[in-house]
């Protein structure tokens, strides 16, 4: 019987690292041995990142290189927000470099990074901390079915 292969519309269970251009390591499912599903055509992967994955098969390792806007797309100015500094407190100061997870109005929650304080007015990012960055994935495919 021959083995899966990721296709258009596969489920696939995988582990991927992360690591930016300087080849440091921005995350890794292996750290905490929990690795990533998906199906593919989900909306939850760019196209490209997608078309990296196909045809390969359980057991199958890859690297790629992907530009921002293949990954987690360039850095909009529309997420950036201006907040009232009295909206924050003791138990989330509005200090640079804090992230903060603030709920939406369908009640869930998108973090923040606050990135300048001054006077009255926090600046908060809502950008992915990624954005804008080229990255490298490393994937290791554990299951792949349909």
């Amino acid at each position: 019987m021959s083995q899966a292969v990721i296709g258009e519309n596969s489920e696939v269970i995988f582990h991927f690292s992360i690591k930016l251009e300087d080849g440091s390591a921005a995350d890794s499912t292996k750290v905490h041995n929990k690795p990533a599903k998906l199906r593919m055509g989900d909306g939850s992967l760019t196209e490209n990142f997608e078309k990296c994955l196909l045809g390969l098969a359980a057991g199958d390792s890859k690297s790629f290189a992907l530009e921002p806007e293949d990954a987690f797309g360039q850095p909009n100015p529309d997420n950036i927000y201006y907040v009232d500094r009295s909206k924050f407190g003791a138990d989330t100061p509005a200090e640079v470099g804090n992230i903060i997870a603030f709920t939406q109005p369908d009640g869930t929650e998108l973090p923040g990074l606050v990135r300048e304080v001054q006077g009255d007015s926090v600046t908060i990012d809502f950008n992915h901390p990624l954005a804008g960055q080229r990255l490298t994935f490393e994937v290791d495919i554990l299951e792949v079915t349909g």
